[in-house]
């Protein structure tokens, strides 16, 4: 593998502004069905809307800018598994692509409910190896009239760092960010201090990788259900050799004034979730959280030493995620033996909320804020 050294921003993405407070409030709104126009060109209105379609998720965000940052007014999640299988061989299955095209109709309706201005839909890992991949895209072109955009590892990763960097400690001088996906996980190294809160955070990437593995592929080829530790150490095993090249690169990385971890991903957002004990997921107390090695340890244990039942019924996983989130603390606990920290940071935002900043960036909204 490749580790891609680079310390120049991506093409074009010149500023990064952090989120405010009120991207925490998401406001759902109830399903309006209205017609859907085939562009989303700019209009007199301002709601954006960012589509992150993953290997195991579809996520859609709707937002309007706020002073430096945006405002949710609208929010939408559902598993589709769209990479299921293809551990396994090349091709989406029907059953995953007709879940997904539900999925992304419901998406439509609701940006046509909320006069999307413009909109940015990204497709990831799955569209990416799978052979029936660019049919997949025009399926979705042909029946729901919506322009699905297969983005490489490198803008993956950028735009991940672009919507969780608000999060960095600004004393810190060397962070970890990645990003736990269903097919890929995303890593990269931000060294040097911030020279100011508004400063651009891919202009600190020193390195990244993008591993070929996340928590759908990896729970594949080991089984999700019942995991023993020997099975876990296993899947440990396989992404610490695949962290290797990165590792050597950023091998200083943990030396610097304040290092610390920054993840995001519905496994740290899991894990801290479970830390807090709450019988509900809530976002706003989960989003930028710090987490001490010690209680991470503590909460994987737990994990590793409960049951599918015992994991479907803990109300910050669930049945959907139950096979899937002892692969991600695998992943998770790989890249905390290859840059060991006292803290981590855990954010619930990341690609979405790095394509409505690039787009509201490009559309100079906050001008007068823009560095």
């Amino acid at each position: 593998m490749t580790v891609k050294v680079d310390v120049t921003a991506e093409p074009g993405d010149r500023h990064a502004e952090p989120l405010d407070g009120s991207a925490n409030a998401a406001a759902l709104v109830a399903e309006r069905p209205q017609p859907v126009r085939s562009d989303y060109r700019r209009r007199s209105s301002k709601s954006y809307a960012a589509l992150d379609l993953g290997t195991n998720n579809c996520r859609l965000l709707i937002a309007e800018p706020a002073h430096f940052g945006f405002r949710v007014v609208d929010a939408f999640s559902r598993i589709v598994r769209l990479g299921e299988g293809l551990g396994r061989g090349n091709r989406l299955s029907e059953d995953a692509i007709s879940r997904t095209i539900d999925a992304l109709r419901v998406c439509r309706e609701k940006m046509a409910a909320k006069d999307v201005t413009r909109a940015r839909l990204v497709a990831t890992e799955a569209c990416r190896l799978a052979e029936n991949g660019p049919s997949f895209i025009e399926r979705v072109r042909d029946e729901l009239d919506l322009e699905l955009e297969v983005v490489d590892r490198k803008t993956e990763a950028y735009l991940a760092v672009t919507g969780c960097a608000s999060l960095v400690d600004p004393k810190a001088h060397s962070v970890i960010v990645f990003d736990i996906g269903g097919g890929s996980t995303e890593i990269a190294w931000l060294d040097g201090q911030a020279p100011h809160a508004f400063a651009d955070p891919c202009k600190r990437i020193r390195a990244w990788d993008s591993l070929p593995v996340g928590v759908v592929t990896l729970a594949e080829r080991y089984g999700g259900i019942d995991v023993t530790p020997e099975t876990f150490e296993g899947m440990v095993e396989e992404v610490s050799e695949l962290l290797l090249d990165f590792a050597l690169v950023a091998a200083s990385a943990g030396r610097a004034h304040n290092f610390h971890l920054l993840g995001t991903s519905g496994t740290v957002t899991t894990v801290g979730g479970i830390h807090l004990g709450l019988a509900r997921y809530d976002r706003r107390r989960v989003d930028g959280m710090w987490m001490r090695n010690g209680e991470i340890s503590t909460v994987m244990q737990r994990l590793l030493h409960s049951d599918f039942t015992q994991r479907a019924e803990n109300p910050c996983i669930g049945k959907d995620r139950a096979d899937l989130v002892l692969a991600g603390c695998a992943i998770l606990e790989a890249i905390r033996r290859a840059f060991p920290s006292e803290r981590l940071r855990i954010a619930d935002r990341g690609l979405r909320e790095g394509i409505l900043m690039k787009m509201m960036r490009e559309d100079s909204v906050w001008r007068g804020g823009q560095r």
